[in-house]
């Protein structure tokens, strides 16, 4: 572990031995599967390990239960983008399909755009995946999302604007 900040280090080593078995335990009950409880909690634990800023804790239990849901919510969502991903893999010729490496690259970016995008307008995601996976023009992208062209062009400025920021 980093030397750089020893008392964040001590702190989420005692939460962890003090609370690793409980959240385990309430992601199981959401989850239903021990298996994935355990990586999420795992996950739960990097998060408050890589965070800036440990705040003092006076209810350590309801802290790691906000964490633990935040990484929830994500492996909900990569679920999700993977299902879909997969479905549309399917309805490729399979001369078309990419090769096992090649998907598992293709997912990986898909939930790094994904959270590249988080917080965007639905709009502006919805219009920067037209133009950037679709390729549709700005006048396209229009007409399907039934908005002028300047605001597309607003949208995909925002979105370009959060993926290069973000680099």
């Amino acid at each position: 572990m980093s030397t750089a900040h020893p008392s964040l280090n001590q702190t989420v080593e005692g939460l962890y031995g003090a609370h690793h078995s409980w959240l385990t335990g309430w992601l199981r009950r959401r989850l239903g599967c021990p298996h994935s409880a355990a990586d999420l909690a795992q996950d739960t634990f990097v998060k408050v390990l890589l965070a800036r800023e440990t705040p003092k804790l006076i209810e350590p239990r309801a802290f790691l239960t906000t964490v633990a849901r935040r990484v929830l919510c994500n492996h909900f969502r990569r679920q999700e983008l993977e299902r879909a991903y997969l479905q549309a893999l399917a309805e490729l010729p399979e001369a078309l399909a990419p090769s096992e490496e090649d998907r598992a690259i293709i997912l990986e970016t898909l939930v790094e755009l994904d959270q590249l995008l988080d917080g965007l307008p639905s709009l502006a995601k919805r219009a920067f995946l037209l133009a950037q996976v679709d390729g549709l023009t700005h006048g396209e992208i229009a007409a399907r999302l039934k908005i002028s062209v300047a605001t597309v062009k607003r949208h995909l400025t925002k979105a370009a604007m959060r993926c290069y920021f973000a680099l």
